[in-house]
């Protein structure tokens, strides 16, 4: 059996995604997700001029060998552009080998460790009322956990304010929109809005809040401990993780459960997190780092940690990369959330899948791969679109991490 061809497939259903199609010249296919949301057209770059020329003539059969290449073949390696090639190849070979099996993915990474994976979704509203009946609205659709988000007075543009009722686009522009921050102005209100929460809906529901990286270490301890009287169920990228002695400090000052790892790429961004138990969850991707293949890698790491999962779950990541999430989290023993943000209806119609959302949990189906699949001419009807993800500067102008 080999690789007979492969090539990529750009669709924007509403946002813009990165398809890899791998055909084997048995006639069997499997799809990837190479997604890197504002910087598409670098991954295509990548994966038509230096990754399909390498793979074409190989065994699909052999994942560990291909991602292997793939990796440690690039003198200049690791990044978002690389690891999310690889991530599409890996995604597509497991998805190929399933098939062949006629299994479910989750079958061959070794079964079931649960019926069902625990979800959260995002509820958000320009200030504190708006967020609390939006929260409301998540929890009578089922939903066990919610993450909350808020507009903040005199902060423009606050992130995580969505546009929509569930889909929500931050690429909005062909050029960068910008934003604004002022931690001061969020340390004040954000502790208000889950005390609100706390006092609407009680203790029963998870709750969770993403930072962005807002914030500096002190100032991040310091969230931490106000909202530790609402029983957070994590803090989100509270700090940027780049120094990850960083998380030191917030470990030291607060117990509310820390999590990061959305922008990791590979184990070396995350190891010592791990080690030093400084944070409970890890979120990294199977997209983003580097597919099925290393991301089990990961999370063998994280559970010798007692760490647990929490995969990134935006939907700057295709249905492709959720069904693999899916079977991943359904077979990872050490798993602990997936974020599920739902995708347009025009998406979900590009891209055909066998997963199901119920009373709270997702549930990855039985089909032999990992049960999603391109409408390739639909997918053409949606050309791509040049889209960015926005800045943010402080009130006095200064660039901060958006």
């Amino acid at each position: 059996m080999k690789i007979e061809a492969a090539k990529v497939i750009v669709t924007c259903p509403g946002r813009n995604f990165v398809t890899l199609k791998i055909v084997t010249d048995q006639g069997i296919y499997g799809i990837g997700d190479a997604t890197l949301n504002g910087r598409e057209l670098s991954v295509v770059s990548y994966l038509e001029d230096h990754v399909i020329p390498c793979v074409i003539g190989m065994d699909p059969r052999r994942i560990e060998d291909i991602w292997q290449y793939l990796y440690k073949g690039a003198y200049w390696r690791r990044g978002p552009v690389t690891m999310r090639a690889i991530a599409a190849v890996d995604m597509a070979l497991w998805d190929i080998k399933a098939k062949m099996a006629g299994m479910p993915l989750y079958q061959l990474l070794g079964g079931r460790s649960r019926d069902g994976v625990m979800v959260y979704g995002h509820a958000n509203g320009g200030d504190i009322v708006a967020t609390v009946e939006a929260v409301g609205h998540y929890i009578d659709m089922g939903y066990k956990a919610i993450r909350a988000q808020t507009g903040v007075p005199g902060i423009k543009d606050a992130y995580g304010v969505g546009r929509g009722t569930f889909s929500y686009e931050p690429a909005d522009a062909s050029l960068p929109s910008e934003t604004g921050w002022d931690t001061r102005k969020a340390l004040n209100y954000v502790p208000k809005l889950f005390e609100e929460l706390r006092k609407t809906y009680g203790f029963d529901h998870h709750l969770l809040r993403d930072g962005h990286h807002r914030y500096t270490p002190q100032e991040a301890a310091n969230l931490g401990k106000m909202l530790e009287p609402y029983q957070l169920f994590w803090l989100e990228d509270v700090t940027p993780a780049e120094n990850q002695e960083a998380f030191k400090l917030v470990r030291q000052h607060t117990v509310t459960p820390l999590a990061v790892g959305e922008i990791f790429n590979t184990i070396w961004d995350a190891k010592d997190l791990i080690q030093n138990q400084l944070i409970d969850y890890i979120r990294c991707t199977v997209v983003g780092a580097g597919g099925i293949t290393h991301l089990r890698r990961i999370a063998d790491l994280a559970s010798l940690y007692q760490v647990r999962t929490g995969c990134h779950g935006a939907t700057d990541l295709s249905p492709v990369t959720m069904g693999c999430a899916l079977h991943f989290d359904t077979w990872v023993p050490n798993f602990g959330i997936q974020e599920y943000m739902r995708h347009t209806e025009e998406t979900d119609a590009v891209f055909p899948h066998d997963y199901r959302f119920e009373a709270g949990l997702m549930y990855c189906g039985e089909t032999p791969g990992h049960g999603v699949d391109i409408d390739e001419a639909l997918a053409a009807k949606y050309p791509y679109k040049p889209a960015y993800l926005p800045v943010a500067r402080l009130e006095d102008g200064t660039m901060w991490s958006w």
